[in-house]
């Protein structure tokens, strides 16, 4: 039975930054994430709009557009931007990069608090010879378990409303669940499958790069078929963002399976 190979990859760029903000490191992120081959990007906390003050021009250098677009470079022709932060000195957000087009993207509002803006990013895609179109959502949601708690009954409302049964789909960031509470709400009420602990057993460790102990990124998915996963964190990964980035590959039903 034939399929399309989709690969996917979640990271929290970090604003393009190193830990503790001591580098700039957007470049090597671009060329790490391309060398990926990734079909479909998952990015958090990535700028739109960066003014740099005359302290960070002397010390980085910052391209001068949205950084969703200097990462999606030639690899990445689509690309949907959410802001969930904005602030004197620009905004930023999540964003999808995908080698096929969007047939359309909506980006909601979860925030609970004003000190801490954030969104799910809903993108859907068309891929040549698939059966369906495929969902794809990109979140980060906050730091306190209430905030959590109400940011994934917000994620299941979406789903519930815009995401027929029968499509397949992805969800991918940075959930801050280092106490795995999501599982209630995704597997239990969406049915949806996390890849890692899928095919390793267990959440893969993300944060803080260099020692990775807490498992807060994550790919769940639905409706298509896991073939392989990995965790990026040796390596020149090591000196990028203070999250490690995680992969996975899927297989997608073709237009001629479809029943």
């Amino acid at each position: 039975m034939s399929a399309i190979q989709i690969k996917a990859l979640t990271y929290n760029i970090h604003k393009g930054y190193t830990t503790g903000n001591r580098k700039f490191m957007l470049e090597s992120m671009r060329d790490r994430i391309t060398e990926t081959e990734a079909d479909i990007v998952f990015l958090q906390e990535i700028h739109g709009t960066a003014i740099q003050t005359d302290a960070q021009k002397r010390k980085f250098s910052y391209p001068e557009q949205p950084h969703f677009e200097f990462l999606a470079d030639q690899a990445w022709p689509h690309y949907a931007y959410g802001r969930n932060a904005i602030y004197r000195k620009g905004d930023h957000g999540n964003a999808i990069l995908s080698r096929y087009p969007f047939v359309a993207w909506e980006n909601i509002d979860v925030s609970k608090f004003p000190r801490s803006s954030r969104s799910i990013l809903h993108g859907i895609i068309e891929i040549p010879g698939a059966a369906k179109p495929l969902h794809t959502l990109c979140v980060h949601l906050g730091l306190l378990e209430q905030e959590r708690k109400e940011q994934l009954q917000a994620l299941t409302a979406r789903i519930d409303q815009h995401v027929p049964g029968d499509e397949p789909m992805i969800i991918a960031g940075d959930f801050n669940d280092w106490r795995r509470r999501a599982e209630n709400h995704l597997h239990d009420d969406l049915n949806l499958t996390e890849l890692f602990a899928e095919l390793q057993g267990r959440h893969a460790r993300t944060f803080p790069v260099w020692a990775p102990l807490l498992p807060v990124d994550r790919i769940y998915y639905r409706g298509i078929t896991p073939l392989s996963c990995d965790r990026l964190c040796r390596g020149h990964w090591r000196d990028l963002s203070d999250h490690a980035a995680l992969a996975g590959v899927f297989a997608l039903a073709c237009a001629d399976n479809d029943s």
